[in-house]
């Protein structure tokens, strides 16, 4: 079976940033498990694994644009060091910001001076070119369950004891 969309796609990755220094990876044994043709995973790596089957292994290149975006330099802002409350922060910390619509921003200090705190709200891989090591484990089609909560349930439905 080719992925398309509402099939559940199996696949075991690693990610580097053109340097061939791993920076993400599937664990051994636990495939990343997702619902195809929804946005779970970035654009450009969607778009390209459409197509390929179960035992496919791929090497697959995603640019900014597909995948976390260009850098925004309108993410870079000052803030006062009092925003950070009683917060020791030093250049370099990251941490989870929500915005107003509930939403987690992955906020970055690039550098302190005296009251005024430099952040970068850009994720901390836009602008970064993606190179992916994938092989697709399995691809099978969505349950109406599935669909209907929009993510994979159960891992690959199939459960073994050594």
């Amino acid at each position: 079976m080719k992925i398309a969309s509402k099939c559940i796609v199996s696949l075991d990755y690693t990610l580097h940033l053109g340097d061939g220094d791993i920076i993400d990876r599937s664990s051994e044994g636990e495939p990343l498990v997702y619902l195809h043709g929804i946005g779970q995973i970035v654009p450009g790596l969607e778009r390209q694994l459409e197509g390929l089957t179960a035992g496919d292994a791929v090497q697959l290149t995603v640019p900014p644009k597909d995948g976390y975006g260009e850098l925004d330099p309108k993410a870079i802002q000052e803030v006062e060091k009092k925003a950070f409350g009683d917060r020791a922060v030093k250049a370099g910390d990251e941490f989870i910001a929500v915005d107003d619509h509930e939403n987690e921003i992955p906020v970055r200090i690039q550098s302190i001076e005296g009251e005024k705190v430099t952040v970068d709200f850009n994720h901390p891989l836009a602008g970064m070119t993606l190179h992916f090591s994938i092989k697709v484990t399995a691809v099978r089609e969505a349950t109406e369950e599935e669909l209907t909560h929009g993510h994979a349930h159960g891992g690959d439905g199939h459960h073994h004891h050594d």
